[in-house]
């Protein structure tokens, strides 16, 4: 349904998630230590660096972001892996932790970087994280003599979700999938998209994710801007709508977009918002495992130059690529575009959104995330089945 409730009622019927997915488990953890490490011998590499960020706590639990003061983890081919960290953050810290780890504590006067190389394993050759600040990044590189970036082991860990973490990112998916319900109920001539906005955040705390991770709302011609435009629009009879919000559940994403109807539309709209389902259909046909990631992208274009948009990323037509890797991070490797390589395996996870841009007059996107299968894909979400039907 489409409009015609209050937004109290609607916050009212949102419960806490009920089926909650399991946290990640410390052996789970263990064992992506383990695979770094044997992604660090093909690499020829002695240690690896991690900054803090979400790649950290793909590792060690810790959920703190990056600021001035260095976190890092220092993972070496062999031994204890250590934690470079504040001296007051200890308590801290060890409360997040999720592996055995030594703790290389500094005070506030002293040098974290010289205390991390100090103690790197001497010889060899560093894997540095690609999010370290580069001014850490080249006095690492500098004082071991040999440095590389880290990308091949991180990636080859982070792009291939274990069951828990799919589990983690199903429930993330489901719970924002059943506050956009809500929020199509809620709409009216006149309301704000800030308030359609604060209303999704509500209600995605109400079922217990912590609030939306992001949210974007636009009517009618701000649809034609894939980002939107910094004005608050006021809902009108008779316009698109795209929303398109996500939350996260221990730190797994979800990214949901929907377009649809509100009230009556064109036939132009009907027949792009027709083209754009087919386009996502394509692309989510198209994977198999080891099918190279850009050609999904590919599937998707076809299916728009066909019916004379485009090409490549001419408008009206596609003006991004056809989806991203998702998990710990919203946008992640690999990517469903051209130029991207990387050959689709089993537990990879990605959005599937080929948008179709039509300027200055409107835009459909329609998003979905799937992940990958021995067979090909499976829908984290089933996608919208009609313009004026956002929801099965």
């Amino acid at each position: 349904m489409i409009g015609g409730s209050d937004r109290d009622t609607q916050l009212a019927s949102m419960e806490r998630w009920a089926d909650w997915a399991p946290a990640i488990t410390r052996e789970e953890y263990a064992a992506r230590l383990g695979k770094a490490r044997m992604l660090m011998a093909r690499e020829g590499v002695c240690a690896l660096v991690i900054n803090a960020g979400s790649s950290l706590r793909y590792f060690t639990g810790v959920t703190w972001g990056q600021t001035e003061r260095l976190v890092a983890l220092l993972l070496p081919a062999s031994g204890k892996p250590r934690i470079v960290c504040p001296a007051f953050e200890r308590g801290s810290l060890e409360a997040e932790l999720r592996i055995e780890a030594d703790l290389l504590l500094w005070e506030e006067d002293e040098d974290p970087v010289r205390l991390l190389t100090d103690v790197l394993p001497k010889g060899g050759t560093v894997a540095i994280d690609p999010l370290l600040p580069f001014g850490q990044a080249g006095r690492i590189a500098s004082a071991h003599g040999a440095a590389v970036d880290a990308s091949p082991v991180i990636d080859g860990c982070r792009m291939y979700k274990s069951p828990a973490e799919l589990a983690l990112m199903q429930q993330a998916k489901a719970m924002t999938l059943d506050v956009h319900r809500a929020a199509a109920r809620i709409l009216a001539p006149g309301i704000r998209a800030s308030e359609v906005i604060r209303f999704i955040d509500e209600a995605h705390r109400e079922m217990g994710a912590g609030g939306s991770y992001f949210c974007a709302v636009q009517f009618g011609k701000a649809t034609a801007y894939p980002h939107g435009l910094p004005i608050d629009q006021e809902l009108e009879e008779d316009q698109i709508v795209l929303i398109d919000t996500g939350c996260r559940i221990e730190g797994y994403h979800s990214d949901i977009t929907r377009t649809y109807a509100f009230g009556k539309v064109s036939d132009e709209e009907r027949a792009v918002w027709d083209l754009e389902k087919a386009a996502q259909a394509a692309a989510f046909a198209a994977v198999r495992p080891g099918v190279p990631c850009e050609e999904i992208d590919g599937a998707a274009r076809k299916v728009l130059e066909e019916a004379g948009l485009g090409p490549n990323y001419r408008l009206p037509g596609l003006p991004h690529r056809t989806g991203h890797g998702i998990g710990l991070a919203i946008h992640e490797p690999a990517y469903l575009v051209r130029g991207d390589r990387t050959p689709l395996a089993p537990g990879m996870c990605f959005s599937n959104e080929p948008m179709i841009v039509c300027p200055n007059r409107f835009g459909i996107r329609l998003e979905d995330h799937f992940f990958v299968t021995d067979e090909g894909a499976q829908w984290f979400t089933e996608p919208q089945p009609a313009i004026d039907q956002p929801f099965d």
